[in-house]
C-alpha cells in the first residue's frame, strides 16, 4: 500500500522513525500478526512521543483514513492478550 504516515513537523528524525515503526506494527497486526510484546513495546515508545490522548486519537484517525486500519482496536486487543500471544486482526 502506498500512503503517508501521520507525523508532526516538530518530531526528531528518531521520533519519526519510531512512530512509523508503531504504525507498521498496526499494519502487521492486520496483515500477518505481530507478537504481543513487540506491539506493546512499539506502543510504549509511541506514547513517549505522543503523550496526549487527544493527539493520539487524531493520529489514529488520520492513519485509519489513509490505511483503513483501526489502531485503537489493535491496542485494545494487545492489552487483552496474554504474554507470548500473537495480535492478529481479522
Amino acid at each position: 500500500m502506498e500512503y503517508s504516515y501521520p507525523i508532526l513537523p516538530d518530531w526528531s528524525t528518531q521520533e519519526i522513525v519510531d512512530v512509523i515503526k508503531f504504525f507498521e506494527g498496526i499494519e502487521h497486526a492486520y496483515e500477518k500478526g505481530i507478537k504481543r510484546e513487540d506491539m506493546l513495546a512499539r506502543y510504549r515508545r509511541f506514547k513517549e512521543i505522543v503523550p496526549s490522548k487527544g493527539e493520539e486519537k487524531t493520529l489514529f484517525r488520520e492513519f485509519e483514513e489513509v490505511s483503513n486500519y483501526v489502531s485503537y482496536q489493535v491496542i485494545k486487543k494487545t492489552k487483552e492478550l496474554d504474554n507470548g500471544q500473537i495480535v492478529q486482526m481479522r
